[in-house]
């Protein structure tokens, strides 16, 4: 609901303008200050907050539900911030972060015994490209070259390991890989020559390919299923904020259908929140589209190959249960609310 702006009252009292004046200044100084604190008429806005790790493709919904007012809508004074996957769950744990958007490195903590669950998965589908500066045509040209990545562990991360040992290369042994800052300050690093390669989503890896004549070497979005992006929260918040979580996941599914059934706003939100050109965004959501899911969900088979997986990269002895990690209860039932299949 938008708040009024209250401009000024006419108030209609002959010989009394002076003691209506008076009277009314007051009065709007106390509503006013009520409504920067969101409690007139019994309306309460909850501030959330909410972090995802890149300035890329990946957490445009929450994006998309914010330039189109979906938050504002559910009631929620929401703010994005971007924090590093890692530092984020540490700001969850601790009070600070509400949800979590980065759900890879989320997946890994929660198999280390972090209190926290999955409701939502956005992307299922690896988004990343391994690019190479010019001078490098093919992955086995990356043998002592630096590769940079946002976080160790990480669904990027996991990509660069993945392409390198198709390529023929030990990401242990025959490349150096380190912390790189997020996905369009690797594309910097790279132009600079900081970093010899990096594992880019759109749009950088467009601005990358045609400005800078970067080469593309591999890609792993029909390589193997991943879980990227989502929604996660710590149990104590979804205990206690369930309304509040629950308007979260309205307010992303809304977004989230937008994004598959209106391209032309997607594209729009991706050219304003990116920074590119029409043309960018829109071969940005061309390319990334396939990688999101439809309904915020996975199946259980599809989450427990995941487990393994993770599990198995982690040197975890057993993989978590399903229902320790995920909880799609909610999504569910927000997508019956919505009418979304």
């Amino acid at each position: 609901m938008e708040r009024p702006r209250i401009r000024h009252i006419a108030v209609n009292v002959q010989d009394r303008g002076k003691c209506a004046e008076h009277y009314f200044r007051p009065l709007i100084l106390i509503v006013s200050v009520l409504w920067s604190f969101g409690i007139v008429f019994g309306q309460d806005l909850p501030k959330v907050t909410i972090a995802h790790s890149s300035r890329s493709i990946e957490a445009i919904n929450f994006f998309v539900a914010e330039q189109h007012g979906y938050f504002k809508a559910e009631g929620l004074d929401v703010r994005i911030v971007q924090i590093r996957a890692n530092v984020a769950i540490a700001a969850a744990l601790a009070g600070d972060v509400d949800v979590l958007g980065s759900i890879t490195s989320t997946i890994s903590a929660i198999q280390k015994g972090a209190p926290i669950k999955v409701l939502a998965v956005t992307l299922n589908r690896p988004l990343f490209f391994l690019v190479a500066r010019p001078e490098l045509k093919s992955i086995s040209d990356l043998k002592g070259k630096v590769i940079g990545v946002t976080s160790i562990g990480g669904a990027q991360h996991t990509a660069v390991r993945h392409m390198l040992r198709k390529g023929g290369l030990n990401p242990d042994v025959d490349a150096t890989t380190i912390l790189a800052g997020d996905v369009p300050t690797q594309l910097q690093a790279l132009v600079s020559n900081t970093i010899q390669a990096a594992a880019l989503s759109p749009p950088p890896l467009i601005v990358a390919r045609d400005r800078f004549k970067m080469n593309v070497l591999a890609s792993v979005m029909n390589e193997y299923p991943t879980l990227q992006n989502g929604i996660a929260v710590p149990e104590k918040i979804f205990k206690d904020r369930a309304k509040v979580i629950r308007a979260i996941l309205r307010a992303r599914t809304r977004a989230h259908r937008l994004f598959h059934d209106n391209p032309q706003a997607a594209v729009g939100v991706i050219a304003k929140i990116l920074n590119v050109d029409q043309e960018t965004a829109r071969e940005t959501y061309i390319l990334s589209k396939p990688a999101f899911t439809q309904n915020g969900l996975v199946t259980e088979k599809e989450a427990n190959e995941y487990l393994s997986s993770d599990a198995e990269r982690l040197k975890i002895k057993e993989p978590l249960p399903f229902s320790q990690v995920f909880n799609f209860t909610l999504q569910s039932e927000v997508n019956r609310e919505l009418g979304v299949p």
